[in-house]
């Protein structure tokens, strides 16, 4: 079981350096195969925090929703299609399949072959017995389904179609019926009777196999040798020789070609539609070149996917990786306000109200006794600084403070130095394209059956945020808000010096009447005292929100 620790989409300071302390923990504490992730992009502040303290990037994981590469079987038993059915038996029998992919030479799937088949064939209906001794296969293939010595002629590898005749008759009785079929094409099973075996080499049969690993005499096998019969020798009785011929065909008689194959790529849900409308036992999973990756059973639907979550820096599904509403999440951690996350059983939630999720998992080791190292300690306290503004938002608590002290004396750095490296790294206003600042630190919510958004970036002044700034984010804001249905999107741009906001709205216009700050021009408004998302801003758009619905 894979355990993926991972933040929020369009990740923060705080989301990337908690998820990476956090595994960090869970691996001291003994949880196996844990992995760090990242749901999103890094920035440039957050690329400086990781190299000073020398820590790599969590790997970018965009989703999470269970995929068939995730269940299916990837060491498959399949039979090539030059193959003899005998083959394809003893593979179904050893695994206890109901059927086989069949493949080329190049593991490209060709088609499925079902042991349903294989029996009809080996067992026909009695109204089809009339064709029981007819059989398309070479009589290499005939030696080998017999596990058979080859005692005189040569072993023709070419297949066509035999005739499988049993001598269980007298000479003359026998000769009567061999006159009615074509000799050439015969395969005469006998056990040891030279008079027998005399005649049929007399009269052109090409192929005379011995059963029993009863022994042939010497004018016989000469005889063969000067006609050019293959003379083939089975240490099984009649009756079990003539039923492992039947198995000596190729399995490319038997495929089915129209099948339903499926790739890694296709997710479980997908696959379950296909498989319920699909009577196919098994389903091939090809790789992009056709080639067989894996196979996919009824029964792997059944099988719990080896991954599970922890969600640091949020509860919102709507802010959470994709996905995450289909694998088992077994922790929270996390300082905002709860959303509407359901499991199906208890799992660990700490919400706290304090500045920071980093302040959170700072207290975990704490609580579990364990030493934090340096260069986690520095992430935190990065993850600290950043949300909490170096103390100086209200979101900020004695905790956070308390905390932020103690990883400053781990670190031997000091908090307002490195808040001041920080928010000097990389204006985002300057250094990213609208399109981008308005996703860098973006939180989408649902609310009362309306989906909203709210982007935050800090600045530390507000002159990059001129009017032809305002414009180009305005027209990236709305264009979001479009693409996932918002019924308004927001951007708050701080001034982390101030403690003063703007905002950016692109809402309908009897959302934005509800807004009393002060206008600053269409669609922009003047937020002072204003810094924190989660405590100030949303609470106040979820009460314009609910003034809208009463409304309605």
């Amino acid at each position: 079981m894979q355990t993926i620790v991972i933040g929020h989409r369009n990740p923060d300071m705080d989301s990337i350096v908690s998820a990476i302390a956090y595994g960090e923990l869970k691996r001291e504490l003994g949880t196996p195969n844990v992995l760090v992730a990242r749901a999103g992009n890094t920035n440039a502040r957050i690329d400086f925090v990781l190299e000073k303290f020398g820590v790599p990037a969590p790997e970018f994981i965009g989703d999470v929703t269970p995929k068939v590469g995730d269940l299916m079987e990837t060491k498959v038993v399949s039979v090539l299609h030059h193959s003899t059915i005998n083959k394809a038996i003893n593979s179904i029998e050893q695994k206890r399949l109901r059927g086989l992919p069949v493949v080329d030479d190049e593991n490209r799937c060709l088609g499925l072959l079902s042991a349903w088949k294989i029996t009809n064939h080996l067992f026909p209906r009695r109204e089809e017995t009339g064709n029981f001794r007819l059989i398309n296969a070479s009589v290499a293939d005939l030696v080998q389904a017999l596990d058979g010595n080859v005692l005189a002629g040569n072993v023709d590898e070419e297949e066509r179609q035999l005739i499988i005749m049993v001598a269980a008759m007298s000479l003359e009785a026998f000769l009567g019926r061999f006159e009615h079929y074509d000799s050439g094409k015969i395969v005469l099973f006998v056990g040891d009777r030279d008079d027998v075996q005399l005649a049929a080499i007399r009269g052109g049969v090409t192929t005379i196999v011995v059963t029993g690993g009863l022994g042939v005499s010497a004018e016989v096998r000469q005889a063969a040798k000067n006609a050019g019969t293959c003379l083939i020798s089975s240490r099984f009785d009649t009756a079990t020789s003539v039923l492992l011929s039947r198995g000596s065909v190729r399995v490319d008689q038997f495929v089915e070609p129209r099948f339903t194959s499926l790739t890694p790529e296709t997710t479980m849900q997908a696959a379950r539609k296909i498989a319920a409308n699909s009577p196919d036992f098994i389903f091939p999973v090809l790789d992009e070149s056709k080639r067989l990756a894996g196979i996919l059973s009824k029964s792997d639907f059944l099988k719990t996917v080896p991954r599970q979550l922890i969600l640091v820096d949020h509860n919102e599904m709507t802010q959470a990786v994709k996905g995450a509403d289909e694998i088992p999440i077994v922790e929270v951690l996390d300082h905002h306000r709860l959303g509407s996350l359901r499991t199906d059983v208890p799992i660990l939630f700490w919400n706290n109200p304090v500045g920071s999720t980093s302040t959170i998992v700072a207290l975990c080791y704490r609580q579990f006794g364990i030493s934090i190292k340096r260069p986690t300690a520095g992430l935190l306290m990065a993850g600290l600084i950043s949300d909490t503004l170096n103390l100086t938002s209200p979101t900020a608590t004695p905790v956070d403070a308390q905390v932020l002290e103690e990883l400053s004396r781990i670190t031997e750095v000091k908090a307002d130095e490195l808040a001041k490296e920080i928010f000097t790294v990389g204006s985002p206003l300057l250094s990213l394209a609208p399109k981008e600042v308005v996703v860098a630190d973006c939180k989408d919510y649902e609310e009362a059956g309306f989906r909203f958004s709210v982007a935050q970036v800090e600045e530390l002044s507000f002159a990059y945020f001129d009017d032809k700034k305002a414009a180009a984010l305005f027209e990236a804001l709305e264009e979001y808000r479009a693409r996932h249905e918002a019924y308004f999107s927001a951007l708050l741009v701080t001034d982390v010096n101030t403690q003063n906001s703007r905002m950016l709205m692109a809402a309908p216009p009897e959302f934005q009447e509800l807004i009393h700050y002060p206008n600053l021009g269409p669609n922009l408004y003047e937020l002072n005292n204003i810094v924190s998302r989660k405590k100030q801003l949303v609470p106040y758009l979820l009460d314009c929100l609910q003034r809208v619905t009463a409304k309605a």
